[in-house]
């Protein structure tokens, strides 16, 4: 379910790497399998984290699985480059026990751990300087390491010591291929003339309850009932939000869709008229790359966002920020945007251009091969790689 890491893994396969993937896996799948020549190696998938006590808990959970399942890839097939995901950053650990092997490590900065909790929780102090500390690890433990961004990497250069030539900046664009418009279906809309789509995760950091809130100001306060919005994705926050659509009687208005596949994501996406990103601004948001801004913008829609750093960098015209995380004003954007068609067009246009010149996976796919080719020191030999 982590597009980044399965386009990886199949970019290095497709290379020539051997690649086994070690992650959580859905209930009732087996440990080990096959699939598209990557070898899978997953454990049960940890039960959702709410509180400081159950993040310590699941970061205990993953490593001791991750460590075991190492373990496996290791007498099973060998590998000669660990490379590890986060959160959590505690893998560190790992790699610096399989680096006595002779074995490089590669830290792959999905998140800024420090400031997921800070906005998480609102606070900093003494886990927040774990937090730090244990970044400081796995960076000072990493022969190279892969961001998705300029933000990321400046944090990698200033804050965690790494040189600017060790560091490749690997973005999370889907590929072009497969994010293409297909013909729309009307009933999508629920006898509505707009349909408003969002998708992502569905954790207390993501925002949807800013975009609930900023609905009931569509309906309630402007009294504009002319768009359904449908919600997909799924997470930690979905049963909590479902109770408050309900609660803000948003139940005619919003739809909740859960996870669905990528056929029936393509049919919401050729339908709707915009795009949702109420991804809030906290320290978090605003250095990372928010997925569902490409996503969108692949498919040529035009998008209503909070004023991010990175969300502006992606989108560019293609979206109207919102400041200060004012879900009145991202209602209001939503109407002027429904009601300016030519408009739509134009940043639908623009963000799909701006998404196949250099936003795609296209790009970024040579980029890891190349990186990866660079660390082995042996471009035409290729190696065994395990990854988290």
């Amino acid at each position: 379910m982590d597009r980044r890491v399965w386009q990886e893994a199949l970019a290095l396969t497709e290379a020539g790497y051997e690649v086994s993937v070690i992650s959580p896996r859905p209930k009732d799948e087996p440990e080990y399998m096959e699939l598209n020549g990557v070898h899978l190696y997953r454990y049960p998938l940890p039960p959702p984290t709410k509180s400081v006590i159950s993040y310590l808990h699941e970061f205990s959970y993953c490593w001791i699985h991750t460590w075991r399942l190492a373990r496996r890839v290791w007498r099973e097939r060998g590998f000669d480059v660990l490379q590890t995901c986060n959160p959590p950053d505690t893998f560190w650990l790992i790699g610096r026990w399989y680096k006595r092997k002779g074995v490089k490590f590669v830290f792959d900065q999905h998140d800024l751990c420090p400031e997921l909790y800070e906005s998480r929780f609102g606070r900093r102090g003494l886990f927040h300087k774990g937090l730090l500390w244990l970044e400081k690890q796995t960076y000072r433990t990493a022969d190279a390491v892969i961001v998705p961004n300029e933000s990321y990497r400046r944090v990698a250069i200033e804050r965690g010591g790494i040189p600017p030539d060790r560091i490749a900046v690997v973005r999370s664009g889907p590929l072009a291929s497969r994010f293409q418009r297909v013909a729309p279906d009307p009933t999508l809309k629920c006898r509505r003339p707009y349909l408003g789509v969002y998708l992502g995760v569905m954790g207390a950091q993501d925002g949807v309850d800013y975009l609930l809130r900023a609905i009931a100001h569509v309906v309630h306060t402007f009294g504009y009932h002319q768009c359904h919005f449908v919600l997909i994705g799924s997470g930690d926050m979905y049963p909590d939000l479902v109770k408050l659509a309900q609660d803000l009687n948003l139940t005619d208005f919003v739809e909740f869709t859960g996870r669905i596949p990528d056929d029936d994501l393509l049919r919401y996406f050729s339908t709707a008229d915009i795009a949702l990103a109420p991804d809030p601004l906290n320290p978090l948001n605003d250095v990372s790359t928010m997925n569902k801004i490409i996503e969108y913008m692949a498919v040529g829609l035009p998008i209503v966002s909070f004023d991010l750093k990175e969300s502006r960098y992606s989108a560019q015209d293609a979206a109207v920020y919102i400041p200060n995380n004012d879900e009145k004003a991202f209602a209001q954007a939503i109407i002027d945007l429904l009601n300016d068609p030519e408009r739509r067009q134009q940043m639908g246009e623009f963000g799909r251009k701006r998404f196949l010149e250099c936003l795609s996976w296209e790009h970024s796919r040579g980029t890891l091969v190349e990186f990866y080719d660079k660390l082995m020191l042996q471009p035409c030999q290729r190696g065994k790689l395990a990854g988290k």
